[in-house]
């Protein structure tokens, strides 16, 4: 992928996620933050850290970082998109956190001081980028010699889950159906995958650990509104208006598989967080 596919890629990915801000996270349905949170208690920040949360979005691993420094830390919270940032401003302000900053910049070569922060945590952000090696490596260099990294990936999901997914496919152009996005193939199919990613751009002690999310919804309409207010609002966007109908019928199909006996459907996917070390 040339400068040009890279930066028309992050366009891409940016316009999207200025589409779905004010609605990210936001929609009655636990997903970014459970994850995020989940990643950072991995993660062990400790009291008066500097710490950096890469592709931040509203800000869930921001959040959980900022509370576990405590006021001795400072968190950095990052994106390519002015209208998450600004999103995620307003809610730290919110929330009375005075030990954070948030700023528009690019997660693939953040322009910020080397080994400035002891720890670099990032949420489902990696896969999205146009040179995932690349991205890790800059990241490196902005750790303290034995400061840690933290990243989380997609895993394996239920079939049903698989199922609502490939629903999508025959009505995207090739452009969406990003293998590494999906986890299919590539470096983000596997653990091994992941950590020889991360180990090629010089990280030590690379190792993986899992949890897992189950998400609930009321009904298809409420996966619907779900299903648009993340990244894979892409994939609506993508797809004809005039199939819109048949692409939510056929999956809400499929999700009726998954209604558990409370009346509530019931999807279940797997996260993978991949730990590291920048060398001393």
């Amino acid at each position: 992928m040339d400068l040009t596919e890279r930066a028309a890629k992050s366009a891409r990915v940016v316009a999207v996620f200025d589409r779905v801000a004010d609605v990210y996270d936001n929609v009655g349905v636990p997903w970014f933050t459970p994850i995020a949170e989940q990643l950072v208690r991995a993660a062990a920040p400790v009291g008066g850290e500097r710490a950096l949360d890469v592709g931040c979005g509203r800000g869930a691993a921001t959040v959980a970082l900022a509370r576990a420094v405590g006021p001795g830390g400072h968190v950095t919270g990052i994106d390519l998109s002015p209208r998450m940032v600004e999103a995620c401003a307003a809610d730290i302000a919110g929330l009375g956190l005075p030990n954070v900053d948030v700023q528009v910049l690019d997660a693939s070569s953040p322009s910020l001081p080397p080994a400035a922060y002891e720890l670099v945590v990032s949420s489902l952000v990696v896969f999205f980028l146009p040179d995932p090696l690349a991205a890790l490596s800059a990241w490196r260099r902005l750790l303290v010699p034995g400061g840690r990294l933290a990243i989380s990936t997609f895993a394996a999901r239920d079939q049903v889950w698989e199922a609502v997914d490939a629903t999508f496919r025959p009505y995207l152009p090739a452009g969406l159906l990003d293998a590494r996005t999906t986890g299919a193939a590539g470096p983000f199919s596997s653990d091994t995958g992941v950590e020889e990613l991360v180990a090629a751009a010089g990280y030590t002690d690379v190792r993986t650990i899992h949890f897992d999310i189950e998400v609930t919804f009321t009904d298809v309409e409420q996966w619907y509104v779900f299903s648009r207010s993340h990244g894979q609002r892409a994939m609506w966007d993508a797809i004809a208006s005039t199939d819109h109908d048949t692409v939510k019928t056929i999956a809400g199909d499929r999700l009726e598989q998954a209604r558990g006996t409370d009346g509530r459907i019931h999807l279940h996917q797997q996260v993978r967080c991949t730990l590291a070390a920048c060398p001393i």
